[in-house]
């Protein structure tokens, strides 16, 4: 098979759909077309020049960045720019980039789970919501012969999904009735005679956004050449998405303990702490890249420390006088997200023989003397 950069997209945006990035965002392809063939995907924190050299010398075909290329609208492509001339190198290289910014922040598995998993949060929670599905119902009515065939194909595409469950609906057995028409091609009954069928009305819920994905497959999967379902709308909530994580660590630490851990796990050097090195903590909220306009939303949902980028001095003097303990590892620190993407790209394409890599270029501005 060959992999195009659509399918890479796709897969991408399955995991970290672009209706979860913030309406300022600009997440998707930045840089290329959808039928360019791909056979080697290099990772990246950033889009800087560096980086593209390093694709270019490792002759990668699309670039997964977090951090958009493209974030604010060009007035002007000056080629003597630095912008300019990573365009101009991505190019003349045929070099395609995809970002996935605030939607990987905010997804489940994404940058924010990803760095609770470093450091050991096995119980955690959305620390701020951003995002709730809605959801619709269908019922679909087919013959008792097909309903393993269609319901597998409905749940494969999303539809049936409560909390942690996958394939929840409820069957229920009737009888159907029709009559094919002059031009028709029935699965049973024949052309102007009344049919009756042992039939399953086969209920699920979907997210509204999977919607059209669900009736393809479900279409594919039925037998008839008219299928009946019926599409209600529901006041149920699906499934909620936020910005960042607060939880426990299965472990009593001090400050000085979990800025040691913090460290070691995420590969970070050093550390800026606010707050009594010697203090026991044991609810810690986290958001990678610049969180500190959530530090009194960590407070009040009962964090004793905040990890998050990005402190300015104002806000680190507020944390302390509300007794918030924060550290501050770096926006740097969303670097975790180069080994988890190429985990879940090789997972997705590696039988296809594309090959991910994870870039090496420090594109952390910030030096420590």
């Amino acid at each position: 098979m060959t992999v195009r950069n659509a399918d890479v997209f796709k897969r991408m945006e399955a995991w970290a759909p672009k209706y979860l990035a913030y309406d300022w965002d600009n997440v998707g392809m930045q840089i290329g077309s959808l039928q360019k063939p791909v056979n080697k995907v290099m990772v990246s924190l950033d889009v800087l020049e560096s980086t593209v050299d390093e694709a270019i010398a490792n002759n990668i075909d699309l670039i997964i960045a977090h951090h958009p290329l493209l974030f604010k609208p060009l007035k002007q492509l000056n080629m003597d720019s630095p912008k300019g001339r990573i365009i101009r190198k991505l190019l003349a290289h045929d070099i395609s980039v995809y970002a996935a910014h605030t939607n990987l922040d905010i997804a489940r598995g994404g940058v924010n789970d990803m760095l609770c998993d470093r450091l050991g949060m096995s119980s955690r929670d959305i620390l701020i919501d951003s995002y709730s599905e809605k959801v619709v119902k269908i019922a679909v009515f087919v013959p008792e012969t097909h309903v393993d065939q269609v319901r597998n194909a409905m749940s494969e595409q999303g539809a049936g999904h409560i909390g942690n469950y996958s394939h929840c609906t409820f069957q229920s057995a009737g009888h159907g009735t029709f009559k094919p028409l002059e031009g028709t091609d029935p699965h049973i009954g024949s052309q102007g005679e009344l049919a009756f069928v042992d039939e399953y009305k086969v209920e699920t819920i979907i997210p509204e956004k999977r919607l059209s994905s669900v009736l393809d497959a479900m279409i594919a999967a039925h037998p008839y050449e008219e299928v009946a379902y019926d599409i209600y709308p529901v006041e149920n909530s699906g499934a909620v998405y936020g910005l960042g994580r607060i939880g426990t660590i299965n472990e009593n630490l001090t400050l000085s303990e979990l800025c040691e851990r913090v460290k070691k796990t995420l590969d970070i050097s050093h550390v800026r702490v606010v707050g009594d090195l010697s203090a026991t903590v044991n609810k810690i909220a986290i958001l990678g890249g610049s969180g500190e306009k959530y530090i009194h939303e960590a407070k009040k949902q009962g964090a004793n420390v905040y990890i998050t980028g990005d402190m300015t001095f104002h806000a680190a003097q507020d944390a302390m006088e509300m007794g918030l303990s924060v550290i501050d590892p770096g926006h740097y620190a969303e670097k975790v997200m180069k080994d988890y993407t190429k985990a879940y790209l090789d997972a997705a394409f590696g039988k296809d023989g594309v090959q991910v890599e994870i870039s090496q270029s420090n594109t952390n501005p910030f030096q420590f003397v």
